[in-house]
């Protein structure tokens, strides 16, 4: 049985998670689901990336770090509300810990641009860790510090106090693989070939691969 490029980086990635928690010394009852709150650009890509990731019980699509409550997707997008587009994480810390949900999200965006992601533009679209306390703060500071040191450059991405978590509308949920047809510039097409096609026209994975190389652990397995 052949084994693809992607896949191989997949494994690698559960074999390290594996890995890293068992050099933990506390470990959290099984049961005991957390959360993250991660930004970065694209709600779709990243709610797409983390599903794939051995521990993650479900992502969610939404917004944060803004004052308008229960915003819309196009108030955010509009501007002016101050939220972010997140990916809300429910996980089980017995597979995967905080540290290696950020040791993966830094190595899945551009931490370097300051201006969105890729080609979506303007504060929505920008990068963030929200944490819930000091340990939290902790270990996003080091992963920010890990990232900035392997890849040799400035990480803008900023490390921001949680708040509330809004969820967006279930047309965002579950983007890329939903199969009712949308109205697109390429047609009547499914959402999830619409994802498709949005995400290799935006050059995420283009970018990723460009400043993470093997490093990506999802970039490249969207086709």
């Amino acid at each position: 049985m052949r084994i693809s490029f992607q896949s191989l980086k997949l494994l690698l990635l559960a074999t390290a998670i594996l890995l890293g928690l068992a050099s933990m010394h506390t470990r959290s009852e099984a049961g005991d689901a957390k959360t993250a709150i991660l930004a970065g650009g694209c709600f779709w890509c990243v709610e797409s990336d983390f599903e794939r990731v051995p521990g993650v019980i479900e992502a969610v699509s939404g917004f944060a770090g803004g004052t308008l409550v229960n915003p819309t997707y196009k108030q955010v997008v509009r501007g002016g509300t101050g939220h972010l587009e997140v990916v809300e994480l429910t996980y089980d810390p017995t597979k995967v810990g905080f540290e290696q949900l950020l040791h993966v999200f830094f190595r899945s965006v551009d931490p370097t641009d300051a201006g969105g992601q890729f080609c979506d533009r303007g504060h929505s679209y920008t990068t963030a860790v929200f944490v819930s306390d000091t340990a939290e703060q902790a270990i996003a500071e080091a992963a920010r510090a890990k990232a900035g040191a392997d890849l040799g450059l400035a990480i803008v991405t900023p490390i921001l106090d949680i708040g509330p978590f809004y969820p967006a509308d279930d047309y965002h949920q579950n983007y890329y693989r939903q199969t009712k047809t949308v109205l697109t510039r390429f047609g009547p097409i499914t959402k999830a070939k619409a994802y498709k096609r949005y995400r290799e026209a935006c050059g995420r994975d283009a970018r990723v691969l460009e400043l993470w190389g093997d490093a990506a652990p999802f970039a490249g397995d969207h086709s």
